[in-house]
């Protein structure tokens, strides 16, 4: 197996650690912001596989409360979704008020990898591409913040990438095959990609281009940008005082009538 050396030109590992923890407090203050004023956040991610949505999705709710930060990542719909209104299983999961929403995959699945793996007709992916702006304009009208990423990776980056997944036993989950097929089809997602940004790259929902060659840098710039979105205050730096405990006067049970978990460390 060929030996893919990483890129010298890739941020350092040093500079990308110092610059994500700074941008992850900023993410505190967002939630604390978004929770706050009762503000609904829905972030898209799309993009080819092993692109990188997932590391970056895990770096924004890293050390953000799951309360108001959530993930969405559907599985394949069930027979009573596919017989819904395309949009109906996403529009359960959009946020309330006070919540941030981040969906690894979308409703842009039916101009992706539906269309593509032949599991929607063309009359729906045409239907798709029709009502996708309206939907997302309905979604703007009612308050709610909608950003797009995709996260754009080259051809050569994604086969080092599926050859690090291969190579080593603890990522190779990562490779469904779904994933290989679509390694296979390239073209065809290409394609598919650049017809989806002709209908739905519009001036009200735009899409947001991530160079995701560096994992590191695509990180950081999709963070830095998420915070510019919504221009939030720092509602965490206000004084907070504990309250007095109440006399303890409680007798406890002996710890030996409690089962622990060995100390194996």
């Amino acid at each position: 197996m060929a030996k893919f050396d990483p890129d010298p030109s890739m941020l350092s590992e040093e500079v990308y650690r110092r610059e994500l923890v700074k941008l992850q407090r900023e993410l505190v203050k967002l939630q604390e912001w978004v929770r706050q004023e009762g503000l609904k956040m829905c972030v898209l991610f799309e993009g080819r596989d092993a692109a990188g949505k997932g590391g970056t999705i895990k770096r924004i709710v890293e050390r953000t409360n799951p309360r108001v930060v959530r993930v969405v990542a559907l599985d394949k719909p069930t027979e009573r979704e596919r017989s819904q209104w395309y949009f109906q299983r996403y529009t359960q999961h959009l946020p309330s008020g006070g919540e941030i929403v981040l969906f690894d995959r979308s409703w842009y699945n039916r101009a992706g990898v539906e269309l593509v793996m032949g599991f929607c007709t063309q009359e729906e992916h045409e239907e798709f591409l029709r009502s996708c702006p309206e939907y997302e304009r309905m979604l703007l009208r009612s308050g709610l913040v909608l950003v797009k990423y995709w996260f754009s990776v080259s051809d050569a980056e994604q086969e080092r990438r599926f050859q690090a997944r291969i190579r080593d036993p603890e990522k190779r989950w990562k490779l469904s095959t779904m994933d290989l097929e679509s390694r296979a089809r390239w073209a065809d997602y290409s394609r598919a990609k650049d017809v989806m940004f002709q209908y739905t790259d519009t001036k009200w929902s735009p899409w947001w281009v991530v160079d995701a060659n560096d994992k590191r840098r695509a990180r950081l710039n999709c963070i830095a940008h998420l915070l510019s979105v919504v221009p939030y205050q720092d509602v965490t730096s206000k004084p907070l005082k504990l309250p007095r405990r109440q006399p303890d006067d409680y007798v406890r049970p002996p710890l030996n009538d409690q089962t622990f978990v060995p100390g194996a460390y």
